[in-house]
């Protein structure tokens, strides 16, 4: 369980909870096996598509937080309903698309069932998420009050008049998601990774647009009772007509892949009721996370009060959404890609019965990223403030000393983030989704009792940092009892001595990187600009200055695992020269 969701800019992440991200399987429910020239050319497309699509959605962040701001009543109560669509796809993804229709659909395509049977499972699958939005946007003030707590009516309402925009959006992610996966099974890999540039290309135009027309002339928005038609239509429709656009523009790429489409019903005999057991424990797990997220978001929305203005300094919900963007960043680039990597060694060991080889997988998988995450936590700790202020180049300076600290909450817990994603692998090269709902439980505990007991001992000013610091020790405790519970899935040991000394001295290296950066910050401050131009220039500097610190610390204390992460870069710029 974790905090959030990934904000809808960079939908590859979307829907995902990030402790219960939603792995892509193959026909027979595992990962596919070593790739052959044609994937290894997909994979470097989708690879560049994955680029592209998460700068620019970090520009769509930037764009959106000039739009609306990140706190205020306004952005919190968007930040409620943009992501509502996302969360309610993530239990029908998890749950029905992911787990049983997506396998289904490769194997199709990979025996003899054929167009036809393809067909049939699409329209259940588009039946299925119309009818869920059509339910889910008619229950929009009750999902409303679900996710969201505050004093004022009026934000609620406004938050609701959002929702009823911004729920549709869930059935062309799943039309996105469907589409996609057929492309993905008839060998065509980059249009499923490229959609999303359209969709934040879309939504950066949109928030643009709203930002010239109703902010820059007048630099301030409008309180919650105070939005027009117009002002709702343009910031609401922007965000779902890029959704749909990601999804419409795969149907091109259909034809050209030999996908012809036709409505076709009826599903009696096609066994789709083998993988209810894996959607059934897929959903659980999902729901459980969930029930920690509502507590969360609706701690967030009530912490600025009664007394919220538009411009208040006081993190919320939307807040909360910029810190897990910056949080997710090193993650999204780094151990996503090195998990997946895994994933795929991981299944093909566990599928083979081969225990030494998953112990040995894991471990060397933990060690590899806890060097890249340790670092990217020190970062982020000590440039805080600077990565917000150019995330919210518009803002004022009360915002981004709001939001710094929520960061800083959530950075320290990004090496057991990198941790609790390589034990998740091991559960899902084994199909074991029930195996970890005891550990997504206690994780939801942590979360929820976390977040509540902030509420009820810290100023409402620190609300939001309380769920934060909720959120890193979640991922802690779920990586300790994970490893407990593979131990005798794994012969007895999961090699966490070797785990631990590397963690150790990757530790050690970044605490001596994170002073002597905080030294070198201070003097670029002192003698640098203030603008975001300066910070800017405290990111630049200080980041390569701790970056080398680190390098040579682990150096100093052989920390072999360096070259595992940077080999395969090295082998490249070698292989140019």
């Amino acid at each position: 369980m974790s905090g959030t969701t990934p904000p809808p800019g960079d939908p590859q992440d979307v829907p995902g909870d990030p402790a219960n991200p939603v792995e892509p399987l193959g026909g027979d429910g595992r990962a596919t096996g070593a790739p052959s020239g044609g994937v290894r050319r997909g994979a470097a497309l989708m690879a560049s598509g994955t680029a592209a699509s998460r700068l620019l959605g970090l520009l769509r962040t930037i764009v959106l937080v000039a739009a609306i701001g990140a706190t205020g009543q306004a952005a919190d109560a968007f930040s409620v309903a943009n992501k509502m669509p996302s969360v309610l796809y993530m239990l029908l993804a998890g749950g029905v698309l992911n787990a049983v229709l997506v396998p289904q659909v490769v194997r199709a395509y990979r025996g003899s069932s054929g167009q036809e049977y393809v067909d049939r499972l699409l329209s259940f699958g588009f039946a299925l998420l119309a009818v869920a939005t059509v339910a889910l946007t008619l229950a929009a003030p009750a999902l409303v009050r679900l996710y969201g707590e505050s004093p004022s009516e009026a934000q609620l309402a406004l938050a609701t008049t959002f929702a009823y925009w911004c729920i549709p959006q869930l059935f062309f992610y799943g039309v996105y998601a469907l589409l996609g996966q057929v492309l993905n099974a008839r060998g065509s890999f980059g249009p499923y990774m490229w959609a999303p540039v359209v969709n934040n290309v879309v939504s950066i135009a949109g928030f643009g647009l709203f930002w010239a027309l109703f902010v820059r002339p007048f630099d301030e928005l409008p309180t919650a009772a105070g939005w027009s038609l117009g002002q709702v239509a343009l910031l609401c429709g922007s965000a779902t007509l890029g959704i749909v656009c990601q999804a419409l523009v795969l149907v091109p790429f259909l034809r050209r892949a030999g996908v012809s489409y036709r409505w076709r019903w009826g599903l009696r005999g096609s066994g789709l009721g083998r993988a209810g057991d894996v959607a059934k424990w897929t959903f659980v797990g999902l729901a459980i996370g969930q029930l920690g997220y509502v507590i969360v978001s609706r701690v967030s929305m009530a912490a600025p009060g009664q007394d919220l203005a538009a411009g208040s300094d006081i993190a919320g919900n939307a807040a909360y959404d910029l810190a897990f963007t910056v949080f997710m960043v090193p993650h999204s680039l780094v151990t996503v890609s090195l998990a997946t990597a895994l994933f795929t060694r991981l299944s093909a060991q566990a599928h083979d019965g081969d225990v030494a080889g998953v112990r040995a997988s894991l471990s060397s998988g933990m060690r590899v990223v806890a060097v890249f995450t340790l670092l990217a936590a020190a970062g982020l700790v000590v440039l805080a403030q600077p990565v917000v202020q150019l995330f919210a180049l518009s803002q004022p300076p009360g915002v981004v000393d709001a939001i710094a600290p929520v960061v800083v909450a959530m950075a320290v817990g990004l090496p057991a983030f990198g941790a609790w994603s390589m034990c998740q692998r091991v559960y899902y090269a084994y199909e074991d989704a029930k195996g970890m709902v005891p550990v997504q439980v206690v994780m939801a505990v942590v979360v929820a009792g976390g977040t509540l007991l902030g509420r009820a001992l810290l100023p409402n000013s620190s609300w939001v940092v309380g769920a934060g610091v909720s959120m890193s020790v979640s991922y802690l405790v779920g990586t300790a009892l994970a490893m407990r519970a593979l131990r005798g899935r794994l012969g007895g040991s999961v090699d966490a001595g070797h785990v631990l000394r590397t963690h150790a001295r990757a530790g050690v290296a970044a605490l001596v990187a994170a002073a002597i950066g905080y030294g070198t910050l201070l003097a670029v401050r002192t003698y640098g600009p203030g603008d975001v131009s300066g910070a800017l220039l405290q990111c630049v500097v200080v980041g390569t200055v701790m970056g080398l610190t680190y390098l040579g610390a682990l150096r100093l204390l052989h920390v072999r695992e360096l070259d595992q992460l940077l080999g395969p870069v090295l082998r490249r710029v070698r292989g140019r020269r």
